[in-house]
């Protein structure tokens, strides 16, 4: 790979960890997704059993990290202290970030009393409400409140416009050469070359936009997930009822997979994804989930644990 490819922007790709909903399967681990961007990881919600997954992705104990929780329900806050436990065991340095709704510092404060994470390393809980939660210079990562049983939030990893297309070809034509001056002219600065001053927009094509992932936590169809939704790459959607079951998942707080393609339709998403599958449909049926939303929504995808996806 040249320089010049490596200023296109960071790679993003999608860890599904855990798919099911409420309890766990055979084959389906409880909820959580990795986000992982140019060797940082965030990763939304945290059931039982995800420092497994972590472990058998080969992910990393000591990666640079951020833990989005949606709500305080065991099956998406439960694998949260094992997995700072397991930190600790191997010798994790880095400190760990945990952003989540109200109580999340008390819950974590009564488990460390009681059974002591013995961390060699700080754990920084901050409870967020909505609006942006992390603002870097190359993403923000912001949370809405959505429609479920209890507090819920949903959140939405978005990069920043990233530079325009580097033209190499253009760049020796003008006798640019290679190395430090093509990343300044990739950054949307002007240099200087033979006495010449060569602008960016010469050799380096307009702004584009930057990837945008959306994680639904568990939620029913409602405003803030769509407008949440709007224009995102790819949508990860709380699917956890067929529509045989719209009744039960409405009195519950949940979605069927038809109704997390009708979001995605409505809000003009590129891959819809289904996840937070119930334990009670074995994987003949999930598949009937799937057509129902594909009827809506073609560009609909099972969620499965360890698919990988890159964005």
């Amino acid at each position: 790979m040249s320089r010049s490819e490596r200023f296109e922007g960071g790679r993003v790709e999608i860890i599904f960890l855990g798919t099911s909903g409420s309890m766990p399967t055979s084959i389906r681990s409880l909820p959580s997704v990795v986000i992982r961007r140019e060797g940082r990881v965030f990763m939304f919600d945290c059931g039982e059993g995800t420092q497994r997954q972590l472990a058998t992705a080969k992910i990393g104990f000591n990666r640079e990290m951020a833990v989005l929780i949606s709500h305080m329900h065991g099956d998406h806050v439960l694998g949260l202290p094992g997995m700072i436990q397991s930190m600790a065991l191997l010798g994790r340095s880095k400190p760990l970030k945990v952003f989540g709704p109200k109580g999340l510092k008390g819950y974590l404060k009564a488990i460390d009393t009681y059974v002591p994470y013995a961390s060699n390393f700080d754990v920084n809980v901050c409870e967020v409400r909505d609006g942006i939660v992390v603002d870097d210079p190359e993403f923000r990562i912001e949370a809405v409140w959505v429609d479920h049983s209890g507090p819920c939030l949903a959140y939405s990893f978005t990069e920043k416009p990233r530079p325009g297309k580097f033209n190499p070809k253009a760049a020796a034509r003008v006798k640019v050469p290679e190395g430090p001056l093509w990343r300044e002219l990739q950054m949307g600065r002007a240099v200087t070359v033979g006495g010449r001053v060569v602008k960016p927009e010469k050799i380096v094509g307009p702004p584009r936009p930057g990837k945008k992932i959306v994680y639904s936590g568990d939620t029913k169809p409602c405003p803030s997930i769509l407008r949440l939704s709007k224009g995102a790459d790819v949508v990860i959607f709380d699917s956890t009822f067929d529509e045989s079951r719209t009744d039960k998942a409405k009195s519950y707080g949940h979605s069927t997979s038809k109704q997390a393609a009708v979001i995605a339709r409505k809000a003009g998403v590129k891959k819809l994804y289904l996840t937070h599958v119930s334990a009670i449909y074995d994987e003949e049926a999930i598949n009937d989930l799937l057509k129902q939303a594909r009827k809506i929504f073609p560009r609909t995808y099972l969620a499965t644990d360890l698919l990988r996806i890159e964005v």
